[in-house]
């Protein structure tokens, strides 16, 4: 009786210990590209390949427009989208005086609709709750598509920003707005072409904005009630780049690359450390900067990338090297990863490369991620590490299982997930970030979100 008794308690113990472990390796994707912006997925159990049929399909939730990612909490999924009659409405208007560009990537136009913050049950997919807002877009109308910024989730609390500079703070669980910031009413922007896209950064008590107007490119706030606690920086434009903060240099360093330089603040009070002037192609800073040791690599449209060298009390910083067409990547919409002293990025035209850290010099390049031989308009591939290996997610809707090395490109399996709706010249792709969370994949569409079981069977 004893011993069965005693088995019994052992068993307790290890089914505790069973669910112990699976809490430890269950991962919540509380912002854009993950836990501490890395682009690491560190969860165990995933799948090794795909089956012949694709990933199960676990939900599929319709929802508006729009290039936001969604974010997974406690639960919940957060995303934002954007609500219009039609595109060619008639309140709809030019904003140029005279004539507008001849290329549609500048024409904007006045379309009125509104934007919403959407909270789903992250078993199911319905709607727990929504927060809506007037919203008319003042951008370059070929884009004016909705949010491009990944909701940012703190404890009870999930901050949003919207392609006009509209910054929320929502409880969590009901979606009550708690404060609410006005980029353009509270801070003199002047919008840029392609609207608002900076993810907001959580850091200790701040969520860090990058804004715009005239000292105040980037702005520090209270997390809790919103007040300001610092202002930061005057730029041409804010650009689109989020804010990220590494140690560099014994210090902890804000990086916050704009319209005319990567800078390093004192994300505790604004403080400058360092400025390399590096001004980015029609102020299309996008990508994150990426770190490893005391360098910081960025990459941007038309050949900008560099590499920058940062002192050893962290109080400078020179560039080590500038790419060019055989050195870095110029990747556009999607952030480099950096592993073992090597980047892996998509450049502009859709090519997959490998550079060294140390010189920039490329290692190879592939065009396998889109199954081409040639260069594809604004081919772009998130990438994504998890264990030895990474998923890739390109613009085609399609989940690509691949090993990247410095010795070349790897594919094991690949998956059509969801479909691109999105026309930008002359085909369809889908730029939204997805979510990895809980052995699932989360991505949306122009018209539904979707969640895959990506655990091992």
């Amino acid at each position: 009786m004893r011993s069965l008794l005693l088995l019994k308690f052992y068993w307790f113990l290890g089914c505790c210990y069973l669910f112990s472990y699976c809490l430890l390796y269950a991962d919540d994707w509380p912002q854009w590209r993950g836990v501490d912006r890395a682009g690491n997925w560190n969860e165990s159990g995933i799948i090794e390949r795909f089956p012949d049929n694709g990933p199960k399909l676990i939900w599929s939730t319709s929802i508006g427009s729009g290039y936001s990612g969604p974010s997974v909490s406690k639960g919940k999924v957060y995303v934002m989208d954007r609500l219009v009659k039609s595109l060619d409405s008639d309140e709809s208007k030019f904003l140029h005086e005279g004539d507008p560009p001849r290329n549609i990537n500048f024409v904007r136009k006045l379309l009125p609709g509104s934007e919403r913050l959407l909270c789903l049950n992250e078993k199911n997919g319905k709607v727990l709750w929504s927060h809506e807002w007037d919203c008319s877009y003042t951008t370059v109308a070929a884009y004016a598509i909705g949010p491009r910024v990944t909701p940012s989730i703190d404890d009870s609390r999930v901050y949003s920003l919207g392609a006009e500079g509209d910054l929320f703070c929502n409880n969590a669980n009901d979606g009550k707005v708690l404060w609410s910031k006005s980029f353009k009413k509270d801070y003199n922007l002047k919008m840029p072409e392609w609207g608002v896209s900076a993810h907001p950064l959580i850091y200790e008590d701040k969520l860090i904005c990058v804004v715009g107007g005239e000292g105040s490119t980037v702005v520090a706030f209270d997390k809790i009630n919103g007040n300001e606690l610092w202002r930061s920086l005057s730029s041409k434009q804010p650009g689109y780049c989020p804010p990220v903060v590494h140690e560099l240099g014994g210090k902890k360093q804000l990086l916050i690359w704009h319209s005319d330089a990567l800078e390093a603040l004192n994300p505790f009070d604004g403080s400058v450390y360092w400025s390399i002037t590096i001004k980015p192609t029609y102020s299309m800073s996008i990508a994150q900067p990426v770190v490893a040791g005391n360098r910081v690599f960025i990459m941007s449209f038309n050949r900008v990338s560099a590499c920058i060298e940062v002192s050893d009390n962290g109080e400078s910083a020179k560039v080590a090297w500038r790419g060019s067409t055989r050195k870095g990547i110029a990747g556009v919409h999607n952030t480099a990863f950096i592993s073992d002293g090597h980047i892996y990025a998509c450049g502009s035209g859709g090519k997959y490369i490998c550079a060294r850290l140390s010189d920039g010099l490329q290692l190879w390049s592939t065009f396998e991620p889109f199954k081409r031989d040639r260069p594809i308009s604004w081919g772009n591939v998130f990438t994504i590490k998890q264990g030895d290996r990474y998923f890739l997610a390109n613009d085609l809707g399609e989940l690509i299982i691949a090993r990247l090395k410095p010795s070349g490109y790897e594919e094991i399996s690949r998956a059509k997930l969801i479909e691109p709706t999105h026309k930008v010249s002359g085909r369809m792709l889908v730029w939204s970030h997805p979510a990895f969370a809980n052995k699932r994949i989360y991505l949306r569409n122009d018209n539904e979100i979707r969640c895959y079981d990506l655990s091992k069977l």
